[in-house]
């Protein structure tokens, strides 16, 4: 049965998961047998995917599939409102005339530009902050 196995992550909500618990102790009552979470979740999906054209599943597929996009959706919309001028986590940002940049990091040195120093023994540069106080 499990001869080829693959991992998977499920995202499930409390609700859910309460509801195969039962399932499972219920089995295990019945049974008499150990009966695992894992194991109901196994079986529920097997039992599941063999009724490909039953209406309720179908209609269950589409309601996830509208939440996870409305999800997206919402997070899209929240990162533009943050001020991020785009939303890629590549950290490149699109210019203007369409060609690509690295994001720039932010620096707390004298005009926003940071300064070089040489460190150690090694002589290896190193970017260092520097910071003015302009009552000084």
């Amino acid at each position: 049965m499990l001869g080829n196995k693959t991992k998977v992550l499920l995202i499930l909500s409390q609700d859910v998961v309460d509801q195969a618990r039962i399932v499972a102790g219920k089995a295990t009552i019945t049974l008499k047998l150990p009966v695992s979470l894992q194991i109901v979740l196994r079986a529920l999906i097997e039992d599941g995917l063999k009724r490909d054209d039953h209406p309720t599943l179908l209609a269950n597929v589409e309601s996830q599939a509208k939440a996870v996009r409305r999800l997206r959706s919402v997070a899209r919309q929240g990162r533009r409102a943050e001020g991020e001028p785009g939303d890629r986590q590549s950290g490149i940002w699109q210019r203007p005339n369409g060609r690509e940049q690295p994001k720039r990091r932010k620096s707390g040195g004298v005009g926003g530009h940071p300064v070089m120093r040489r460190t150690g023994a090694t002589g290896l540069d190193a970017r260092q902050d520097v910071t003015t106080n302009a009552e000084e």
